[in-house]
């Protein structure tokens, strides 16, 4: 008796379930807004009114259905702006304040470091190496000895250079004793003058030619391959040691024609290599003629390297500061798009929606800079997905949000 009590109170549960269940509504998607709504006892029964339709409807038990007139083609923002048309309450926004700033122009170069010269010491004169007196990856400095020749018999010359002008000036000064005397003819003093002049001349010359026997560094730098070795013959043009000028360093670079005519000498560059320096430089250097497979300019950044640890040849990039105009910094989250994809920023302008096309200039760790806003703009921070050129809101202040003020 048990069983049959439970199967039968199951039963009439059952029963009271799917009665309450068919005065209730189907749910059909993909029939467009405010379709496919349908009472399940219309489904049940196969049409729209039947009999027990028709019976729960006059007792008040089935559900009532009025579908919305909704023009499909409107979006949602268009359809919130109709029901507050209707009374709706108005759509809340958040909004922050953003006013125009100088914003740099910068124009990013890729490029490496180049010495700025790389000089070779060479030999004067034809003689043997008898000193050498620097090594690979030295620093030197202008006039440091560099190579000694041997001297042979340029010290003898130059001593007997020396003994011929001290004979030839005893002679002068006697010849000019005895013309005041008158015991020489006037005439004889051009004679005397001749050959001290040409005493002179050997002096000098013997001095240049013992001189040519020092090699010295005519610029700051390192030595570098190739140097002489002691003993080796060097004759007149043959290295004795090159010398990498390293201060100034040279950072090269290739400007793209697009910025080519805001480039100019003098402007201020950072520039960052690959092994982590960052230092300071100024423009030198632009040509005039483009590369002809790239169609950009080369550029030339002089960076101070007084300690020699910037080296040649390192891969690197710099950011010219070309100058500033007027822009805002804002951040990448207000940014958004129009129904036809552009990208912009929308604004609350009298409790009323606005939207502004923006180009984006720069995007730094502070927030993206952008052009095309107003002096000062109250730009939407949240809820701007939801809203609409046009619409009417509920603007306030974003809780944590202080206005941007010019520099």
């Amino acid at each position: 008796m048990r069983a049959v009590f439970s199967y039968g109170l199951a039963f009439v549960i059952l029963l009271l379930a799917g009665a309450w269940l068919a005065t209730g509504t189907l749910v059909q998607g993909g029939q467009g807004p405010g379709n496919g709504e349908r009472p399940i006892i219309s489904v049940i029964e196969g049409e729209e009114h039947g009999p027990i339709a028709n019976a729960l409807g006059d007792a008040g038990l089935l559900a009532e259905h009025h579908q919305p007139e909704v023009d499909p083609a409107l979006t949602i923002a268009q359809r919130n702006e109709a029901t507050i048309g209707a009374g709706a309450p108005l759509q809340s926004v958040r909004t922050q304040v953003f006013t125009a700033q100088p914003m740099p122009i910068e124009v990013p170069l890729r490029g490496r470091t180049e010495a700025k010269a790389t000089v070779t010491a060479v030999a004067e004169t034809a003689a043997s190496v008898d000193v050498v007196h620097v090594t690979k990856g030295q620093r030197v400095s202008a006039g440091d000895l560099l190579c000694t020749l041997d001297q042979g018999t340029r010290a003898a010359a130059l001593a007997q250079a020396e003994a011929a002008l001290a004979q030839a000036q005893l002679s002068f000064n006697t010849n000019a004793d005895l013309r005041e005397r008158g015991l020489a003819p006037p005439n004889s003093a051009n004679a005397a003058e001749v050959a001290l002049a040409q005493a002179q001349a050997g002096l000098d010359n013997a001095k240049a030619e013992l001189d040519r026997t020092e090699i010295k560094a005519k610029v700051d730098g390192l030595v570098q391959d190739p140097v002489a070795v002691a003993g080796s013959m060097l004759n007149p043009g043959s290295p004795c040691a090159t010398i990498v000028q390293l201060n100034p360093i040279v950072f090269t670079g290739m400007v793209p024609e697009a910025h080519i005519a805001l480039a100019k000498t003098g402007l201020t560059a950072s520039i960052k290599t690959v092994t982590g320096q960052n230092v300071e430089g100024k423009v030198t250097y632009i040509s005039s003629v483009a590369d002809n497979a790239t169609r950009a300019f080369r550029a030339e950044i002089e960076i101070p390297n007084d300690d020699f640890t910037i080296r040649d040849g390192v891969t690197a990039e710099a950011v010219v500061n070309i100058g500033t105009a007027p822009g805002h910094l804002l951040p990448q989250s207000v940014l958004t798009l129009d129904d036809d994809g552009v990208l912009g920023v929308r604004t609350v302008e009298d409790g009323v929606v606005a939207f502004y096309p923006v180009t984006i200039v720069s995007d730094t760790r502070n927030g993206v800079w952008v052009t095309g806003l107003p002096a000062s703009a109250d730009v939407i921070t949240i809820g701007q997905e939801n809203v609409t050129a046009g619409q009417h809101v509920e603007a306030s202040p974003a809780a944590a949000a202080t206005a941007t003020s010019a520099s």
